[in-house]
């Protein structure tokens, strides 16, 4: 299968989907538009996958790309009706790009949190074989606040109502991270705007912590990605 990756910093990669999508043969294209901001023909790919980032959906004078970035997005999800899947910043994209809204939390959330599927991300396929109730990673100071036309809720909390959403039959989005690997929380403490986020969310003592928290949950972290990841490629394959 062929993967077009969308990635807006060098540390913010797709991390342990990585090795699934190796080992499994897949052929994986990236577009790092921190860097390199040319799309390539979208027809030959099966499967777009869109990253997190420390910039915000609306920073398009910054971020000229993004323009570029939502339109692709929108091209290929409503014109190609090719499956997709975001993570954070890849989650609120696939909102602002369809006709849905951004905004500012009151307070970022950042670091470990619980969240609780609705009747709709009960009966998704892609939280198959997931528990109600899921222990999950952030780093967010922004969210989604109003669902693009044909979005359903697939799982929220009370810090942020929209953790997950399907938009039609085959694109997904998670405000949360599934991807860590052992090096996730280090590498991106050293963006600025991630630690600022961080420590104002936890406190400096508690940000300083945050990798030594994560380290023994990983392993089940891990394997919450590994069924994602299973149950998205289950749907791809129906989709195609």
């Amino acid at each position: 299968m062929k993967i077009l990756v969308f990635q807006h910093l060098d540390v913010e990669h797709p991390g342990v989907f990585s090795e699934f999508w190796k080992k499994a043969g897949h052929d994986i294209h990236t577009v790092h538009f921190n860097r390199d901001s040319t799309i390539p023909p979208l027809h030959g790919f099966d499967l777009l996958v869109v990253l997190g980032g420390p910039m915000d959906v609306w920073e398009t004078d910054k971020n000229p790309w993004l323009i570029r970035e939502m339109s692709a997005i929108r091209t290929w999800v409503r014109d190609l009706d090719k499956p997709y899947f975001g993570i954070c910043l890849g989650h609120q994209l696939l909102a602002q790009a369809l006709g849905g809204q951004v905004g500012l939390m009151k307070e970022p959330e950042v670091g470990l949190a619980t969240i609780r599927q609705t009747e709709d991300g009960v009966h998704d396929p892609l939280f198959a074989h997931a528990p109600r109730e899921m222990e999950i990673f952030q780093w967010h100071g922004a969210e989604v606040q109003t669902l693009p036309e044909g979005a359903v809720v697939l799982a929220a909390n009370a810090a942020c109502p929209m953790q997950a959403m399907r938009v039609g039959r085959h694109a997904w989005g998670l405000q949360y991270h599934v991807e860590m690997t052992a090096t996730t929380v280090a590498e991106w403490s050293a963006i600025p705007e991630y630690r600022a986020s961080m420590e104002k969310a936890l406190g400096a003592e508690r940000a300083a912590g945050l990798e030594n928290t994560l380290a023994p949950l990983l392993p089940g972290f891990n394997a919450m990605a590994r069924t994602l990841n299973d149950n998205l490629f289950t749907c791809v394959t129906a989709l195609t």
